[in-house]
């Protein structure tokens, strides 16, 4: 039998309020509270409590508090990602983010969903995975949705939601975000 955390990690259907799950996500609060709370300036320290929450980062990873997100655990960063203040990362499922990555402040990537029929979401939850691709931009503000592919070498719009997947080399702008020019001509 699966537990709750496969089930989630594999897109299914799962129990978020499953003991291993809310102890995963009381763990990343009580980093998460070091990293805002008691250190907030990105110090020796604070790239410890990062280190510990985060340990699928490359080298160079920089997080301007407050960050938040469900569990770090499940974000994989690559070399040189820098988070801008006020950042959320509901990391349900994987999400995965490439190398000289930009997130202006209160960017959100949430992997995390809820089923549609009210019946089933009263108890169980859903996340898809997000894959963010290198050299990629997101200007502040931007909500990344669950699901989504956005290819290297993107720009996205301060404010844009992205709903669908964005080909390589785009600028995306808009609620929802759409291509408004390519970036390679």
């Amino acid at each position: 039998m699966r537990s709750e955390k496969e089930k989630m990690l594999a897109g299914e259907l799962y129990a978020a309020f499953d003991p291993e799950l809310l102890q995963a996500r009381t763990r990343a609060k009580q980093l998460l509270h070091r990293l805002n709370v008691t250190e907030y300036l990105v110090t020796d320290a604070a790239r410890l409590i990062l280190a510990e929450l985060i340990p699928h980062a490359g080298r160079n990873l920089w997080v301007e508090p407050p960050f938040h997100c469900d569990y770090g655990s499940h974000l994989h960063c690559g070399d040189n990602v820098y988070f801008n203040v006020n950042c959320v990362v509901l990391d349900a499922a994987r999400i995965t983010i490439g190398s000289n990555v930009l997130f202006g402040p209160g960017v959100q990537l949430y992997a995390a969903t809820h089923p549609l029929d009210a019946p089933v979401r009263r108890t169980l939850e859903l996340a898809r995975p997000i894959t963010i691709g290198d050299d990629c931009w997101l200007g502040g503000g931007s909500i990344v949705c669950p699901g989504v592919t956005i290819g290297p070498g993107c720009v996205t719009g301060a404010g844009s939601v992205v709903t669908k997947d964005i080909p390589p080399y785009s600028l995306a702008v808009g609620n929802p975000a759409r291509v408004i020019k390519d970036l390679t001509a």
